[in-house]
């Protein structure tokens, strides 16, 4: 269970890698504006952070590495003789869980230690867990040695996948759909330790948001997706996603169970899920996260709220307004991929968007590769109207 401090506000915030990913400079501008005394432990130097964070940061601890534990505890114990107790740590990065966890063990803090952290981000625990919560996710199979997954493709069929038992997106995740392809992936790809996965034909699917102290919801999404991560990289597709209006009943009940049975409290989250052409859902995974790259943007132009504030309050012990379950737009990220050539420069596609074009945020050269460049972030009233501002577009010449 998480453990919060009990009628104590937290002061001093430790934010592990405020200066990546970018968008991530926005939590802690609202960290400050909801009274938080905000600081920094990163591998950027703190002269490579930007004016706004160096506006934000009361202090930054700069470590070359921050694998590197030793350099990671230095680091925090100056941090913490110069400003005192740290009260809460967070990264809202999968990547760094665990890293934030023995944070909190080594100086005291309250939240969740690594043996929850550990249990967050394994697949096989992930599957474990939904399906004692009576869910249907994935039939999944960790695995050591090369026959394990032949055996396994085997009983279940292809397609197959195998990917890292802990893994971030997309990374490390491979698919077989016959067996000379399966021998290929086995003589190049380590399977000791890995999981190998049934390969569910369905809608990818999320249901995201943010969750008080108590475990209730302050806001829910669903967002909707062309292709998955990886198939966007490998296929060197356009990228695009939605964020729909109305949760879907069942993604919602879903939804619901899984954090239930993950005791999520005080935190965003990140559920993948498929809907299925029956109706029904299968879980595949949940991050202890908000959803990546603008998506926090688009649940906050869909309903004209703020979720980085919402999450500060939460994380200062406040209650704030729960948003509204049906939101006023759906709205979608669209990022053009450069080896493409399209009937419209971006200049004609900004003006054929007109007022539905919300942003068009620049994109650093290694987030473009998984986001797309440039992007536009378009809402719309209408869902049917939005999917044709997003084939405009996307238009090819």
């Amino acid at each position: 269970m998480n453990v919060f401090p009990v009628n104590v506000l937290p002061v001093n915030v430790l934010f592990i890698s405020p200066g990546f990913p970018p968008p991530f400079v926005l939590f802690c501008e609202a960290l400050r504006a909801a009274g938080a005394n905000v600081l920094g432990l990163g591998d950027i130097p703190a002269g490579a952070l930007g004016d706004r964070l160096h506006h934000v940061l009361s202090d930054y601890a700069f470590v070359p590495s921050l694998a590197d534990d030793d350099a990671v505890l230095r680091a925090v114990a100056g941090l913490v003789h110069r400003n005192g107790r740290i009260e809460h740590v967070d990264s809202l990065n999968e990547h760094w869980l665990d890293l934030e966890a023995t944070i909190r063990a080594d100086f005291n803090v309250p939240g969740p230690r690594s043996v929850e952290t550990t249990s967050w981000r394994s697949k096989t625990a992930m599957g474990e867990r939904f399906t004692r919560a009576g869910l249907s996710p994935p039939i999944s199979q960790r695995v050591e040695r090369p026959d394990d997954v032949r055996a396994f493709a085997r009983t279940q069929g292809f397609p197959i996948l195998v990917k890292p038992d802990v893994g971030v997106g997309a990374a490390g995740v491979h698919d077989a759909t016959n067996d000379a392809a399966l021998e290929m992936l086995l003589a190049t790809v380590p399977v000791t330790g890995a999981v190998v996965q049934e390969f569910v034909t369905g809608r990818l699917v999320t249901f995201d948001g943010l969750a008080d102290r108590d475990g209730r919801l302050v806001s829910a999404s669903s967002a909707t997706y062309v292709a998955g991560v990886m198939e966007f990289s490998r296929d060197r597709l356009d990228v695009e996603y939605h964020v729909r209006r109305i949760v879907p009943p069942e993604v919602r009940r879903v939804g619901e169970v899984i954090l239930e049975a993950f005791d999520v409290r005080g935190r965003f989250f990140h559920i993948e899920m498929f809907e299925l052409a029956d109706g029904s859902v299968r879980p595949l995974e949940i991050n202890m996260r908000p959803p990546g790259g603008f998506s926090v943007d688009l649940m906050n132009f869909a309903g004209d709220v703020d979720l980085y504030r919402a999450w500060a309050d939460v994380l200062m012990g406040r209650c704030p307004a729960r948003f509204a379950d049906e939101q006023r737009y759906a709205t979608a990220h669209v990022g053009r991929r450069p080896w493409h050539r399209y009937r419209r420069d971006g200049d004609e596609v900004a003006r054929a968007l007109g007022p539905a074009l919300v942003a068009s945020p620049w994109m650093a050269p290694m987030i473009a590769e998984v986001m797309g460049s440039p992007v536009f972030v378009v809402r719309h009233e209408s869902e049917e109207e939005l999917a044709r501002l997003v084939a405009l577009a996307l238009e090819r010449a």
